[in-house]
């Protein structure tokens, strides 16, 4: 029985996910959606998950990226690959552990905190509350919460892509204009049409599945208290898992 009942639980906390992702992404593709009230939630919501985080994040990934591009060209170069060196790191590093390493960042830092801030609002009965006074709180409280965590998760992997495609070149050229000629067919050859919408579209899926997951996680918490910290929990296993999930199909789509 207590195998069975989990089950249940299980399955039934994927279809809240599914359901929620659904309902919500079409809700934030819909400019009808987007009121005063909603656009200032989405933007405190991006100055929260982003820019309020920006330079710890760009001075980590500052660091991440210097020991990882200098660890791979010194290793290229030892093994007699030094004419593959930039292709390696575009696309091991622009291309995988960037945009992960962004998400895990966010993930950690917002994933959790929309949890709980889900879970207590449920528990303290607000969202009822909400839904009570003729509003909606998926257009109020949810889909502000999901844009802002699609626009913010891909505007961080932008940034670090970028300051790691500066460092590469760096790290190769030196200061020196002479490298840009090799230097842009290779990131042209790298970076070529279908290679950027699914960099776009993991990004997307990336910062949906931040906010989502957490917010069908914090929805599950019941009216006591102490079931909030078991929601979060349970909704933070399965929003990293759903995270190598989208890494795995990407990987796939790209090298298979």
């Amino acid at each position: 029985m207590i195998r069975a009942g989990a089950l249940v639980d299980w399955v039934q906390g994927w279809g809240r996910v599914l359901h929620l992702a659904g309902y919500a992404i079409a809700a934030a593709a819909s400019r009808g959606s987007y009121t005063a009230a909603t656009r200032e939630s989405a933007f405190r919501q991006i100055y929260f998950t982003a820019w309020q985080i920006l330079a710890r994040f760009l001075l980590f990934v500052l660091l991440l990226e210097t020991v990882v591009i200098h660890i791979t060209v010194a290793t290229a170069r030892e093994f007699g690959l030094a004419d593959y060196a930039l292709e390696l790191v575009l696309r091991g590093l622009v291309l995988e552990l960037v945009p992960l390493t962004t998400v895990l960042f966010v993930a950690l830092r917002s994933g959790a905190a929309i949890a709980t801030e889900i879970a207590l609002m449920h528990v303290s009965g607000e969202l009822e509350a909400i839904e009570r006074s003729g509003e909606d709180p998926l257009l109020v409280e949810f889909v502000p919460r999901v844009a802002a965590a699609m626009l913010s998760v891909t505007a961080l992997t932008v940034l670090s892509c970028g300051l790691a495609i500066v460092i590469a070149y760096l790290a190769l050229y030196g200061v020196s204009p002479w490298g840009l000629g090799e230097f842009t067919h290779v990131i042209g050859k790298v970076f070529d049409v279908p290679t950027m919408l699914g960099f776009a579209l993991q990004g997307v899926l990336f910062g949906a599945a931040v906010a989502i997951v957490p917010i069908a996680a914090g929805l599950e918490a019941t009216s006591r208290i102490k079931s909030a910290p078991v929601a979060v929990l349970g909704g933070m296993m399965r929003l990293f898992f759903v995270i190598g999930l989208i890494e795995a199909a990407s990987l796939a789509a790209r090298y298979l």
